[in-house]
């Protein structure tokens, strides 16, 4: 069977992950499955693509039902806060520890019958911003050697509001979601691809508590008669009051602040360029077509041959779309409702079987839904 089906996995986290993991297991029981050649993923998503090109969900699933918040990025104590960032990057070691090494599964990338495709994006500190890098990092596992693939996987999940930037070869690069949350256009440029199977997560962010700073100013409160300490409560106090007004109380709620503008720009940019080249696209056709029909039918005797003409001139052209073709597309997209999972809190709620079930099955019944209405088997 032909493979001429493109996979598009967003970012989205735990909660995406979990999402796209049901989306997936329901793509798995359709016809398309076996008709997949390519999956793009971003963060989240570059996490399930590549369990999905190695068609191992069962294997996912497992991992994610033993997942716990520490098991992914664990808090750092706030002294280190400027140095390393809120939190340590633990899933690197908890993927190794579980699954296996990422350098190996990447080597089994190389040679699956899917191409994984995942973007980062680039920190490293040079001139750049133009050219083909353009701050956004991209890679094949059938193209990247195994060592980088893995390293690039590895990056695109880091929540860079959570932790540091990391190496991807001569590279220095974070969560792919800053330049391509959603890469709908990769799946659009590729050559041989007749329907894509998208899923985008849609993030409900959570309000950045400053009850970490309160519980700080509490205890520091003991010492008032020691100058810097007394002026740290009168800093702590001012965030807090900063936090009521709906102001960044610091600069970890601007960070995420900001990031959540650049991944939910990027991302809606993304699906709407994608949109409006299909309408442009469907216009054209439909002028060409008109053209031709009133070139036959007020032309007379030559009418036949000018439309021809006409017609290979049409053909000829071309147009700055992503694609030349009409690629039509499975568009899923949600959030996770009322069951939330978060990552990245200073003392996040266990993670229960219950709630990581309800996401996965709500990823499943979404695609679900969609298949049924375009009676897809």
């Amino acid at each position: 069977m032909e493979r001429d089906v493109a996979v598009v996995l967003s970012g989205g986290a735990v909660n995406g992950v979990l999402m796209e993991l049901g989306f997936l297991k329901r793509l798995r029981e359709s016809d398309l499955w076996p008709r997949i050649g390519w999956i793009y993923g971003t963060s989240a998503g570059a996490l399930c693509g590549t369990m999905a090109a190695l068609d191992q969900l069962d294997e996912l699933e497992e991992f994610m039902l033993g997942l716990q918040p520490n098991d992914t990025f664990r808090p750092h104590s706030l002294w280190r806060l400027p140095l390393l960032g809120t939190h340590d990057y633990r899933l690197p070691q908890t993927i190794e520890e579980r699954i296996g090494g990422m350098t190996e599964i990447a080597r089994r990338l190389a040679v699956a019958p899917v191409e994984l495709v995942v973007c980062a994006t680039d920190v490293t500190e040079i001139e750049h911003g133009g050219g083909a890098r353009a701050y956004e990092l991209t890679y094949s596992a059938r193209t990247t050697a195994p060592e980088t693939f893995a390293q690039a996987v590895l990056a695109s999940a880091a929540i860079s509001a959570l932790v540091l930037p990391r190496p991807i070869g001569d590279r220095i690069a974070t969560d792919g979601a800053w330049v391509r949350n959603f890469p709908l256009g990769l799946a659009y440029d590729q050559p041989g691809v007749e329907l894509i199977v998208s899923f985008r997560y849609l993030p409900n962010y959570p309000r950045f508590s400053p009850a970490g700073l309160a519980t700080l100013r509490r205890r520091l409160e003991r010492f008032p008669k020691i100058p810097p300490i007394r002026a740290l409560i009168a800093e702590l106090r001012e965030a807090e009051e900063r936090d009521a007004r709906g102001e960044p109380a610091h600069w970890g709620d601007m960070i995420v602040r900001l990031m959540r503008v650049a991944v939910q720009q990027n991302t809606v940019l993304e699906e709407r360029a994608a949109v409006e080249k299909d309408q442009a696209l469907a216009a054209l056709a439909a002028l060409r077509q008109d053209v031709a029909t009133i070139v036959r039918r007020e032309g007379g005797r030559r009418g036949g041959r000018v439309a021809a003409a006409v017609d290979e001139r049409f053909a000829a052209a071309r147009f700055p779309f992503q694609a030349d073709r009409l690629v039509p597309r499975i568009a899923v997209a949600g959030h996770a409702g009322n069951v939330s999972l978060e990552a990245g809190l200073r003392n996040p709620k266990p993670w229960s079987d219950e709630a990581k079930l309800e996401l996965i099955a709500r990823g499943y019944r979404m695609l679900d839904e969609e298949l049924r209405e375009r009676a897809v088997a």
